[in-house]
């Protein structure tokens, strides 16, 4: 996915998960510092389903297909990095091939099944102090009338700041068990950080029945503690707690939309994980178990 200022070194396990998804960013590559590296040096980074197999490292780069969004994501990851913000991936521009290119992020990124130090309540929650500081250095970003942005998973009732909007344990790197950096930007957009942190939360708390869990390997938790959790490490008022709630209830009635538009088109990735996870038929039985369970997730937010 996407890739930020790279550490000395990095595990197996480092390398093949730091970079798994999509990131943006434009600017044609004429620098001489960024002389290609051999292909034969070239290393596959697993996980992901839209660029699976696509996205590899090439020495201290990440290279990964582009798109049409991705001069305004470089722009603005440009602009936090500019403010400070360390926790995103550094872009430097896009080759002649047409793939961009992000400084990699040494550290370790979990990919399904999820391994147990990725489930900690404290790996979660460094999860949530890092968004907290991601959304903070957002809010100065200044907006450009060309600026296009992914609608894939926007914010539905809209918003000012740039968020992420797909923080699943794939798109985080770790340095001993701290989240220290976000990764693919590809679906940024502007809308209300809430809206962002409850995309987080349904994926990674996770939001979802006990049937559908353990698909991606994730144990048995308290739920509803585990959203409080995430609402107290970002500092979420009461105001924004009944609000986060209220957008997990969107993003659940909206489940699976995005995922059967992918297959609609004909994605051959997306076709295949539709299928393995049962189709609609997995968003609708989450659907039910939400209407059950959501008063727990209420009362431990209050």
């Amino acid at each position: 996915r996407l890739a930020r200022r790279s550490r000395v070194g990095s595990s197996p396990r480092q390398s093949r998960a730091a970079h798994a998804h999509p990131v943006t960013d434009v600017a044609l590559l004429e620098s001489p510092r960024m002389r290609p590296i051999a292909r034969d040096a070239d290393v596959q980074l697993k996980g992901g389903v839209a660029n699976a197999g696509s996205v590899v490292r090439s020495g201290e780069y990440v290279l990964r297909p582009s798109n049409k969004h991705t001069p305004s994501i470089h722009r603005f990851l440009a602009s936090i990095a500019g403010n400070g913000f360390t926790g995103a991936s550094e872009p430097v521009g896009v080759d002649a091939d047409g793939r961009e290119r992000l400084r990699f992020i040494a550290g370790d990124v979990a990919i399904p099944p999820y391994p147990d130090w990725a489930q900690t309540d404290e790996a979660i929650a460094s999860i949530a102090r890092l968004m907290r500081r991601f959304h903070d250095a957002a809010r100065s970003f200044e907006r450009r009338s060309d600026d296009t942005w992914s609608d894939e998973m926007v914010d539905p009732a809209g918003g000012s700041i740039i968020c992420h909007n797909d923080v699943c344990l794939e798109n985080v790197v770790f340095q001993d068990g701290e989240a220290i950096g976000l990764l693919d930007f590809d679906f940024a957009a502007p809308g209300r950080p809430v809206y962002d942190l409850a995309c987080f939360a349904r994926m990674c708390v996770p939001i979802d029945d006990d049937e559908n869990r353990p698909q991606l390997g994730w144990q048995p938790a308290d739920l509803p503690t585990r959203l409080r959790l995430i609402a107290d490490e970002y500092g979420l008022a009461a105001e924004e707690r009944r609000e986060m709630v209220q957008a997990l209830d969107g993003t659940i009635v909206r489940g699976g939309e995005f995922l059967l538009r992918q297959v609609e088109a004909g994605d051959p990735n997306f076709i295949e994980m539709w299928n393995s996870m049962g189709g609609m038929a997995r968003y609708d039985r989450r659907r039910a178990w939400w209407v059950a369970t959501r008063p727990q997730f209420d009362a431990a937010m209050r």
